[in-house]
């Protein structure tokens, strides 16, 4: 289609690849609505104010900035005039089962110090290995995000056979692209649990995703001031500056369509919204199975694109200050091997769990009243599984478990000095964010169910529909989702015949 008119767009949801879609189209001209069945934009980018703490309840953690400055400079402004950020360090506190530490620093000279206490040749590992992670960031920058890639065909198609064997180490799983490297058992697990970007096993996941480490080592990891809603709030006044029509409480309950094509969406009241083109930021399979349950053949064949991982995210408000504590923690499980097993394959609770511990109060000490501090625990958990259901007492018995592992390793008397709490299962994340099965990163990145690709943006169903977020690629992750906004406004522009990728 072509024409010198740019369309109407209508957005399904405002997390953060929604908004991005809706200020990368309408940066181009297009008209947009952004429709948002929740009370705010953001997704699982979202917060909750409670008894004087403010908690983030969804990600913790920012890496590559430039992609969301992009958004920013594209339309003409400075990001910094909307949403500040600074670096944290260190990048993050280890804590194994035998009572040691090792901190990962963004400062070579602190992070020789803390891979000498590992009392082996670790430094010159890590070197070796963090070349290596930086040789498929590289590779991955070049083609797989800068063109978006949507499947393994046209990985092939755009780097050749042969450099795409290489580049991307494609016969091996993540962990055997670690252990290329790195003996130390403990860097092992370190390297291993980047994977928590994605929601995934070191085990099944394809070794492109050692590149997660270097992005954070090559790009640094950040925290927003104010707390990491603040970006959503800042990309919130960009979209409205850029006519951006932002409808919250506002539900979809079916996309429109006739002859192959997308002509609107009908929301929960009843009224029908017309759109040349939508944008779906609901995950693609709940799109489907909710939004056009006629499509039951693509239900099918998408859903090879299993969902990532829940996750039990315990949000503790408590009346005193554990020093010991970074702002980003992990306390390792001793069994790590039988805990990624107990997620991904038995579908079960791990008996022995790695933990993922935030402190925000050690970057920004007013998100908790004076003395006290928030500790954001999420430990990784099967996402819902109609086969395995697992009930409330089995969540209540997995907080129990966690807390009595933290407080065993050096979080004294945690459970005494809880004042405040706020828990989500993954029945809750996926009530609130209509996320498929509880999911919290989207599809899974599994070398044998999907070569780690997820679904592509562009719908096999309708030609002028498109999706976005992280159950299509490049992927789950707040730099990923955003990205896939900026991409499927390079496909748009593509398809329609103007200026574009």
């Amino acid at each position: 289609m072509k024409s010198t008119q740019k369309p109407h767009v209508v957005v399904i949801g405002a997390g953060l690849g929604g908004l991005s879609a809706a200020i990368s189209l309408a940066t181009e001209g297009f008209s947009v609505d952004l429709l948002e069945k929740n009370d705010k934009v953001g997704g699982k980018l979202n917060v909750l104010e409670k008894e004087g703490f403010s908690f983030d309840l969804g990600p913790s953690i920012l890496t590559m900035p430039h992609i969301f400055r992009a958004l920013f400079s594209r339309a003409g402004k400075e990001m910094a005039d909307y949403v500040n950020i600074q670096t944290v360090e260190p990048h993050w506190r280890n804590f194994f089962p035998d009572g040691s530490t090792l901190d990962l620093s963004a400062d070579p000279s602190v992070m020789a110090q803390e891979l000498a206490k590992l009392g082996d040749n670790s430094a010159e590992e890590f070197a070796q290995f963090l070349a290596y992670s930086k040789r498929l960031c590289d590779v991955t920058e070049a083609g797989y995000f800068a063109h978006g890639l949507d499947s393994f065909w046209e990985l092939l198609s755009h780097y050749g056979p042969l450099k795409s064997l290489q580049e991307f180490d494609v016969f091996r799983s993540m962990d055997q692209g670690v252990r290329r490297f790195i003996k130390n058992p403990k860097l092992v697990d370190v390297l291993n649990y980047f994977i928590k970007y994605v929601g995934s096993s070191p085990y099944d996941a394809p070794a492109l995703m050692n590149l997660l480490p270097y992005i954070q080592f090559g790009y640094g990891l950040w925290y927003i001031q104010g707390g990491m809603y603040s970006m959503a709030q800042g990309l919130q006044k960009l979209a409205l500056e850029l006519g951006v029509t932002i409808r919250v409480n506002t539900e979809v309950t079916a996309i429109e369509h006739a002859a192959g094509r997308a002509s609107g969406v009908r929301l929960q009241d009843g009224q029908l919204l017309a759109a040349d083109i939508v944008v779906s930021n609901m995950e693609v399979l709940p799109a489907y199975q909710k939004l056009m349950a006629s499509q039951a053949q693509e239900i099918r064949r998408i859903a090879k694109f299993a969902p990532s991982c829940s996750g039990l995210v315990l949000h503790l408000g408590v009346d005193r200050i554990y020093s010991q504590l970074a702002h980003h923690n992990f306390f390792y499980s001793d069994q790590p091997r039988e805990h990624f097993k107990a997620i991904f394959h038995d579908h079960q609770l791990s008996e022995d769990p790695t933990i993922y511990l935030v402190a925000p109060c050690k970057s920004d000490p007013g998100q908790a009243p004076a003395g006290c501090e928030i500790i954001k625990i999420l430990p990784h958990i099967p996402h819902i599984d109609p086969n395995k259901p697992l009930t409330a007492e089995d969540y209540h018995a997995m907080r129990e478990r966690v807390l009595l592992k933290l407080e065993r390793m050096g979080l004294t008397d945690l459970r005494q000095h809880i004042v405040c709490e706020e828990s989500w299962t993954p029945v809750d994340i996926q009530a609130k964010y209509y996320s498929n099965q509880g999911s919290i990163y989207g599809v899974v990145a599994d070398r044998f169910k999907n070569l780690g690709f997820k679904n592509a943006q562009r719908s096999k169903v309708l030609k002028n529909l498109y999706f976005v977020g992280g159950s299509v690629n490049p992927g789950g992750g707040m730099p990923m989702v955003t990205l896939s906004g900026q991409l499927v406004r390079d496909k748009i522009l593509a398809d329609l015949g103007m200026v574009g990728k």
